[in-house]
């Protein structure tokens, strides 16, 4: 494969990916999904009631897994045994996915509030109703761009892998940096808007999570309206970034080509991360230049 084709590839399936993680992002962030969920599933049981979608199936990386092998498997059934175009499968199996998804997401709904009666925490089926669709629908489109790279990767890279197994790994991967990246903007941000940023969360602070909005009682959509600013952003930057460079690496130094080109990426492959490792530092140091120290540094002077 020339070198161009392959570069140009890459472009496209960083291209997807930056808008799974997005989407990914995005759709914890309307139905509490991962970390964050805690707080929103303490909540009532500190006598905070709340009009916060509620979901949790499991956490973001297992989630999504499931989810975009549940895609990729009918996607390769409809290729293979049916002969459909790659295209249509993909979109036939995002939508499976997005159903299923949709289907636990009610039920894991209907099962939170209705076992915390107790605190008086009611079910709101109006915020089933308006956010369900949303999650299915944000589940679609990173189940569909996952998709497309993972078959980008088998059909023109010429990877080994079958699809299924393609989409389990991105799922898992993706959900991972929803988790780690894009939530630091919506639990430390948006649900404790009341507390100073960084100071951390004091256990008297436990569930009292900020339930209005700019308008009327906050619900998940708030959150996702919020997050779509700046943590769906970096999560889908990151991952994307995730995606392009891995497949980078071994698309410049082929390792198929000879012994020393595979030791060449993964070379490549050390600097790189090096490289981001030096980066994050430098940057953390100049914001702390730039917006003042912390207080366990104003502590220790």
């Amino acid at each position: 494969m020339e070198p161009l084709i392959g570069m140009g590839v890459l472009a496209l399936m960083g291209a997807a990916a930056t808008v799974a993680g997005a989407s990914e992002d995005l759709e914890s962030d309307v139905g509490s999904q991962s970390n964050p969920n805690s707080q929103v599933q303490l909540a009532p049981q500190m006598m905070y009631p709340h009009r916060i979608y509620n979901k949790a199936i499991s956490g973001e990386p297992p989630s999504n897994a499931l989810m975009c092998a549940i895609g990729g498997t009918t996607a390769s059934v409809l290729m293979t045994a049916y002969s459909m175009s790659p295209l249509f499968a993909i979109a036939m199996g995002a939508l499976f996915a997005a159903i299923v998804h949709g289907s636990y997401s009610i039920s894991a709904f209907l099962g939170r509030p209705a076992s915390q009666k107790r605190f008086k925490q009611p079910v709101y089926l109006d915020v089933l109703r308006s956010h369900t669709p949303v999650i299915m629908g944000y589940s679609y489109i990173t189940t569909f761009c996952i998709l497309v790279v993972s078959y980008l990767m088998i059909a023109v890279l010429g990877h080994p892998f079958p699809l299924p197994l393609l989409a389990f790994i991105w799922g898992i991967t993706v959900g991972a940096i929803g988790s780690s990246t894009g939530d630091v903007h919506y639990g430390a941000e948006r649900e404790f808007q009341n507390v100073e940023f960084g100071a951390g969360l004091n256990a008297a602070n436990s569930g009292n999570i900020v339930r209005t909005a700019e308008s009327g009682l906050r619900n998940g959509i708030d959150n996702s309206w919020f997050c779509a600013k700046f943590g769906g952003p970096v999560t889908g930057i990151a991952f994307g970034m995730t995606v392009f460079l891995s497949g980078w690496v071994t698309t410049v130094f082929n390792p198929a080509a000879s012994l020393t080109m595979g030791w060449l990426s993964v070379v490549a492959g050390v600097i790189l991360v090096l490289i981001m490792i030096i980066w994050n530092r430098k940057i953390e140091v100049a914001a702390r230049a730039a917006f003042g120290p912390y207080k366990e540094d104003e502590v220790a002077a």
